[in-house]
Order: C-alpha cells, then sequence, then structure tokens
C-alpha cells in the first residue's frame, strides 16, 4: 500500500510549530548566555527532529533549510563556532524561514520552493567561525520563487498579511482530568443524598397524615422534630451541593483556560517580517506567555493585539539612520509582556520608539471639525490621547496603509473595553515610546458582580469597574457648580443619585430630606459606589448593597447588543434579570448632565485666563466647570511638569495648582513660577488635602497668594477668592 502523507500533515505541522517555538525561546536565551550547553542541545535536538519529520514527509525545502541550521547549531555546540550577535540574527532569519514553510503547507500546498540565499548564509557561517556573514545584518533579497513572505513582502513593498491562530483543541492534563472525574463523583453523591431528602419529605407527609388522626384523639404527634431535623439536613445538604457546583465549575473553566502563549508565541517572528517589509530591524522580546486565559478572551485577543504591534513597528520604531541620529540602537524593541493584576491580567504592548505626537493628534482633531484651536489646545495629555480611539480618526503619525488595515483603533477599543469588559490605557513619552496597557479579566463566563438597589430596581456592576464602597454622612458633601461631590484620596469626585441618572421612579421609602435624589439610606449617611473608567471617577448613590459573588454574566440578545449602558445580564437565585451597568456609559451620562446644566455666556469677570494644574482628572474638570461657569477661560494640566511647561509656554491671568503631583509638586512649581518674570505678581491659588499649618506656612513662603483646602472646598469660596486677587 503506498504511503499517503496527507494523513500525517497535521500532526506535523502541530509539532513543527511547537519546536519552532522552542528554538525561538533557546535563541532569545543565547543572547544572555552563550555558552548554555543544555540550551544549545535542546535547540540542536528540535532542529533535528523538524529535519527528520519533513524528510520522512518529503517536504524538501523544509528538511534542508533545517538541515543547514542544524549544522550550524551543531558547529557553535561542538566545534567552537562563537555566538555573536551578527549569527544570532541569521539564525533567527532562518528559524522565520522555516516558520513560514511550515505555515504554507497547513493547507495541504507546498510548502514553497528553498531559500538559497538563506542556506547560502548558513553554510557562510559554518566558513567563518566568530563571526555571521554580513549579509545577515540585513536579509538580502530572495529569488522571486521564494517561499518567505516576508521577504516577498520587502521585494514588493507592502507589509505581510499576519494574525495569530487560534487552535480548534485544547490539551489538558491527566491530573486536572483525574480532578474533575473524581469531582463528578462527589456531584453524583450529593445528588443522592438531595433524593434521599425528597424521601424525607414524603415521609414527614405520611406522618402528619397520621398526626392529624392522632390530633383528633388527644395524642402527641412527632410532626414539629421531624419538620425541623428535615430543615437542617436540607441546608445542610443544599450548602453543601452549592459548594460543589462552584467547584466543578471552576475546575471546567480552567481547563478551557489558554495560556497566553497561543496569542504571544508568533509575535517574535510577525514584528520581525513587518520590520523587513518597512526596511526596520526590530525585534519583540515576549514575557509572561505562560499566563493561562479563558479560550473566549484568547480567541478575540488576537486582531487587538495584531494591530497594536503593527502600530508600533510602523509609526513607533524609527527606522535606523533616525534611531542612530538620536544614540538609540539601530534595531528597535518592541515588548509583549503579561501579568496577573488584581484579580485579572495586565498585558502591555510597548515600544522605544518615537512617542506618539500630541501636537499632531490636537492639529487632526481641528482639522476634522470636532473641537476649535483653544479647545484642542486646552485639552490635558490623556483626553488628546483618547482622541485616537475615536472612528475614522488617524493623523499620518499614527496611521499608515500598513497599521491602518485591519482592525482600527476604535474597534481596539471596542473589543477590549465593551466586548471583553476591560480597559485600555495608553502612556507616551517624547522620544522614548509608547505603551498601550490591557487589563482583562480572567474569564468571562464568570465574573465578580455587585448587585445595588436603586429606585426600587436591582442592578449590578462589574466588579473590576468598582473602586471603593463608601457610607457618608451627608454634610461630608461638598458643593461644586450646581452639583454635590466629595474629596477622596486628594480627589474631588461627582456624586450623583443612580436613580436619579438613570431616571428611575422613586420609591416612597426614600427620605424627603436628602441632599440627593436617590441616596440617602434609613442607616444614616449615603451609601456610595464609586466607579472608575481609567483616570474618571464617579460616586453613585445608592439605597442599599444587595450581594456580591461570582455569577454568571449573559451577553445581551443581538436586538439589544447596540445599548451602550447595558454590558451584559445575569439571573438571580430568585430567577431575576438583572442588568450590569457599563461604568463607561455612566461616565458618559454624568459628563453630558453636567453639560446640560452648565450656565452658559460670560460672567461678570470677563474672559480672563485661568491654568488648573492637577494630576486628577474629576479635579480637573469639576474646578473647570466652576470658572467656566463664571466667564474665565481654562486651561488643564495635568501635572506639575505639564503646568510648568503651559505656563512658561504663554501667560495665564491666574493660576491654581494642586500640591501633591508627579514630576513635580505645587510648592515647587509655584516657587519656580515666581522665579520668572512674568509670573512674580500673578494670582497662584493652592488646592490641596492638606490641612496641616506647616503646610499652609509653606504655601505662603514660595509665593502663594491663597491656600484652599479640598475637603473644604466650596465654590463660592474659590470665585471669591479669585476674583479678589484678580482686582
Amino acid at each position: 500500500m503506498a504511503f499517503d502523507a496527507k494523513r500525517f500533515t497535521a500532526r506535523f505541522v502541530e509539532e513543527a510549530r511547537e519546536h519552532i517555538r522552542r528554538i525561538e525561546e533557546g535563541l532569545a536565551g543565547l543572547k544572555t548566555a552563550p555558552a548554555d550547553q543544555e540550551n544549545l542541545n535542546a535547540i540542536f535536538r528540535s532542529a533535528h527532529t523538524v529535519k527528520g519529520s519533513a524528510r520522512m514527509l518529503k517536504f524538501v525545502s523544509i528538511s534542508q533549510t533545517a538541515h543547514h541550521l542544524e549544522d550550524v547549531l551543531g558547529a557553535m555546540r561542538d566545534q567552537g563556532l562563537a555566538y555573536s550577535p551578527e549569527l544570532g540574527r541569521l539564525l533567527t532569519r532562518a528559524v522565520d524561514g522555516l516558520a513560514a514553510l511550515i505555515e504554507g503547507i497547513e493547507s495541504g500546498a507546498d510548502p514553497g520552493d528553498l531559500d538559497q540565499v538563506l542556506c547560502a548564509d548558513l553554510v557562510a557561517a559554518l566558513s567563518a567561525p566568530g563571526a555571521g556573514p554580513q549579509e545577515a545584518i540585513v536579509p538580502a533579497a530572495s529569488p522571486p520563487d521564494s517561499g518567505l513572505p516576508g521577504k516577498l513582502a520587502a521585494a514588493s513593498g507592502t507589509a505581510p498579511e499576519v494574525g495569530f491562530r487560534s487552535p480548534d483543541t485544547v490539551r489538558v492534563s491527566l491530573a486536572k482530568l483525574d480532578e474533575l472525574i473524581k469531582l463528578l463523583g462527589e456531584v453524583v453523591s450529593s445528588h443522592a443524598r438531595l433524593r434521599q431528602r425528597l424521601q424525607d419529605l414524603h415521609q414527614i407527609e405520611r406522618l402528619r397524615a397520621r398526626d392529624l388522626e392522632l390530633l383528633a384523639a388527644g395524642d402527641d404527634v412527632a410532626l414539629s422534630g421531624s419538620l425541623r431535623k428535615f430543615g437542617r439536613d436540607l441546608k445542610d445538604d443544599v450548602l453543601a451541593q452549592e459548594l460543589l457546583m462552584e467547584e466543578l465549575h471552576g475546575k471546567a473553566l480552567v481547563m478551557r483556560m489558554l495560556a497566553l502563549g497561543m496569542v504571544f508565541d508568533s509575535a517574535p517572528r510577525l514584528v520581525r517580517d513587518l520590520g523587513r517589509s518597512l526596511g526596520k530591524e526590530v525585534e519583540c522580546v515576549v514575557s509572561g506567555a505562560e499566563i493561562e486565559l479563558d479560550r473566549q478572551l484568547i480567541d478575540r485577543l488576537g486582531d487587538p493585539i495584531v494591530h497594536l504591534l503593527r502600530n508600533a513597528v510602523d509609526h513607533g520604531i524609527e527606522d535606523p539612520a533616525t534611531r542612530q541620529r538620536l544614540g538609540k540602537p539601530g534595531y528597535g524593541t518592541i515588548r509583549l509582556t503579561a501579568r496577573q493584576d488584581a484579580g485579572g491580567v495586565a498585558i502591555e504592548v510597548g515600544d522605544d520608539g518615537a512617542g506618539v505626537s500630541l501636537e499632531a493628534i490636537r492639529q487632526q482633531a481641528v482639522r476634522k471639525g470636532l473641537m476649535t484651536a483653544d479647545q484642542a489646545t486646552a485639552l490635558s495629555d490623556d483626553q488628546a490621547l483618547d482622541l485616537i480611539f475615536r472612528p475614522g480618526f488617524s493623523t499620518q503619525p499614527i496611521i499608515t496603509d500598513i497599521s491602518g488595515r485591519g482592525v482600527g483603533m476604535d474597534a481596539v477599543k471596542r473589543c477590549i473595553v465593551d466586548d471583553l469588559q476591560g480597559s485600555i490605557r495608553i502612556e507616551t513619552e517624547p522620544g522614548k515610546g509608547t505603551s498601550f496597557i490591557l487589563r482583562l479579566p480572567l474569564s468571562l463566563a464568570v465574573m465578580r458582580v455587585l448587585l445595588v438597589e436603586a429606585g426600587g430596581e436591582i442592578l449590578g456592576f462589574a466588579a473590576q469597574q468598582v473602586a471603593h464602597l463608601l457610607r457618608v454622612p451627608a454634610d461630608r458633601l461638598v458643593l461644586v457648580g450646581d452639583r454635590k461631590a466629595i474629596v477622596l484620596d486628594n480627589e474631588i469626585v461627582p456624586v450623583l443619585g443612580l436613580a436619579t441618572l438613570l431616571s428611575l421612579p422613586e420609591p416612597g421609602r426614600r427620605l424627603q430630606a436628602s441632599p440627593l435624589a436617590g441616596g440617602a439610606h434609613p442607616g444614616g449617611g449615603l451609601l456610595l459606589v464609586i466607579v472608575q473608567v481609567r483616570n474618571e471617577k464617579l460616586a453613585l448613590a445608592v439605597d442599599a448593597l444587595v450581594d456580591e459573588h461570582d455569577m454568571v454574566i449573559k451577553p445581551l440578545p443581538p436586538h439589544l447588543a447596540g445599548m451602550a449602558l447595558v454590558s451584559g445580564m445575569v439571573v438571580t437565585g430568585q430567577k431575576h434579570l438583572v442588568s450590569i451597568l457599563s461604568a463607561q456609559a455612566l461616565l458618559a451620562m454624568a459628563g453630558q448632565a453636567r453639560l446640560d446644566v452648565r450656565p452658559g455666556g460670560a460672567g461678570e469677570t470677563g474672559r480672563l485666563s485661568i491654568l488648573v494644574i492637577d494630576d486628577s482628572w474629576n479635579t480637573r474638570e469639576i474646578e473647570k466647570d466652576v470658572l467656566e461657569a463664571h466667564g474665565y477661560d481654562v486651561t488643564l494640566a495635568e501635572d506639575g511638569r505639564d503646568g510648568l511647561q503651559k505656563a512658561l509656554e504663554r501667560q495665564f491671568d491666574a493660576v491654581l495648582t494642586d500640591v501633591e503631583m508627579p514630576h513635580l509638586d505645587g510648592f515647587t512649581l509655584t516657587a519656580t513660577l515666581r522665579a520668572d518674570e512674568r509670573y512674580r505678581s500673578t494670582p497662584i491659588l493652592l488646592i490641596t488635602s492638606r490641612q496641616k499649618e506647616e503646610d499652609k506656612r509653606r504655601g505662603i513662603e514660595v509665593g502663594a497668594d491663597a491656600y484652599i483646602v479640598k475637603g473644604e472646598f466650596d465654590q463660592g469660596s474659590l470665585v471669591d477668592t479669585l476674583r479678589a486677587l484678580l482686582g
């Protein structure tokens, strides 16, 4: 019978991918420990296995490429061929070539022709111990029929089509399977006990019939004691069953968990291919690939991470000449890392490139008619960066034809925030690079949920969006603009009744004297749920906390999938459907409510310019609302360094600054401004949570004109003080 290679192709591809991953990990280890013989042996064995398997299946180009790679590794192991960065790049290029050939046969097609240039370079490395060939530094042009997609892309000037594959199967260890089977046995036993309770109930019914007859005759009855015992037994059995079901569900979820390596392992090769297509040398350093996530998240992560990696390579990493002119290495570095983070996972895609041009973002926002030039200037850096996530928003330094294809940044945010119940944040520094930080739950199947009551309705929040739970006396609130706020951790957080924000009916039992519609609690004070999305916080007053535990979140049906306010539903033990509210949507609604009640027109003071500096987004926005309501032009700065830069770029009529800020504190900022001739007599107000007398004295010493404590914040006092100082 003829040998049928097709039967073994899928298995070969699966095993070859695993060996390619091991070789890539080994080559990364050689950079730091080139003399590690155990590592060299492992790499050599993987290359040898790929060669042998490919030869058995008549995949000539794969077997010959692996053979040349094996020869070089053997020379390093046994003949003293020294590792060098150039040789390392050649070996990496060979692994990329092997990977491309292997992927080519997955669909049953031929793997492609042998890359003669690559093989010649590998042979040349054997004749020059201690140094790889010069062609290894910059990949040589491949013949027109080369099977390497990265080389073809470089020749044609287009980026290779790349992506991550999710497997159709999940490998489960025997230990995990044994645990699950053992647990299923416990569930069967527990179910048998519950069946016994049914028999007990039938016995009680028979006792009841008998006791009715005895009662008629005046005899004693045993029904009461039997009922009490039945109740205790039933309670114990139900609790035991509940624990077993939770454990069983947890074990089943663990079996569906996959390591992030399913997404991360292809990243280094993807980044190298993209870099070559753009004439750049880029390496990708991966860490945390062993961390596990639910298969549901793994399946959805591929496109967002591919897009972020493409962005980093295309417009994050500079070309080699520019990097060398700036004193950087000629090759760029992208780091793809994962770490456990407060019951979830944080994934970071960072580069050491040029950083995002905030000025270009602001200019594009004005060109697109999203805002005026003054409004764009007044944006904080975080607000400007958020514009990247708007649909259709792009600037030449941010989106190109390479990074703009496929998933856009708006779709990245929609996938991470809306679909995966996570968050995304950008950190950037000019000349140093940019990082995108994604925070995700471990699983979407079961999530920690906080249930509250407001306006007579039971509503829910995903626990990762809840920053604090507080009960505070009503007199702790401060008046800011036309709304209440609370000072929390050195920032002013607006307070709204959840029932009022959602336009829910008012239950009759709510206290009429409440300072907030939807928040006074019969036990005294206000019950506040502080929700947070990135740097924004909102305190929501609720009537009661109902419960908090792990629950299965069900997605909305297709006809309701567009509702921004509700991210999913849960079913309570009473079979009630409860909406899980989106904190991001609530913050947007609160912001719109603030705009709706903001007074219009210029106030009595004219259009004087005020610089507000605070590292809290909430505090900046609240102070801006108050000042704009009284006719001032307000510019915001997000920390001391940003504030100093903006103060020196243009002159302001007054400066309001926090004290505790990163990079530059308010005391130092005030002293620095006072040393500048333009700000010798400009009113400077310190607004801080520090209440000690020595802090107030220090404020006077550095030249502040007023010292306002946030806990005693009053908009009338702020405006009156500012008017007095401005004359």
